[in-house]
């Protein structure tokens, strides 16, 4: 899978995430948008939802990331998407944004001084 997904951000927050897992299927396997054979799509909740999709070959992937303006249209709305490699480093904005991702260490015990 390394290199073959790429992480999609801006999507529509009032649509369900089946209905804007179909439109992005349709959206990223046409070639006009660079796109391919779809290996795994999946849309992940939060307040900053986003998708990861898994395409069958590397090149699809490169050709995604290549291309400017993924826009995705539904019901008349336009949404621009951003479109970046999965497992691209973090801004320090998204590390404080996403504390959920950190692993989190126990609190060491802390121990009383030894009497002299």
């Amino acid at each position: 899978m390394a290199g073959r997904t790429v992480r999609v951000r801006g999507l529509p927050a009032d649509l369900p995430p089946d209905r804007v897992a179909d439109k992005l299927t349709i959206h990223f396997l046409r070639s006009r948008n660079g796109g391919g054979e779809i290996a795994d799509l999946r849309v992940l909740p939060g307040p900053r939802g986003c998708a990861l999709i898994t395409f069958e070959a590397l090149e699809v992937a490169q050709r995604i990331l290549k291309a400017k303006n993924h826009v995705l249209s539904i019901g008349g709305k336009k949404y621009p998407l951003e479109v970046t490699a999965h497992g691209a480093e973090l801004s320090p904005d998204e590390v404080a944004r996403s504390r959920w991702l950190l692993p989190v260490r126990p609190r060491q015990p802390q121990l009383a001084p030894r009497p002299a």
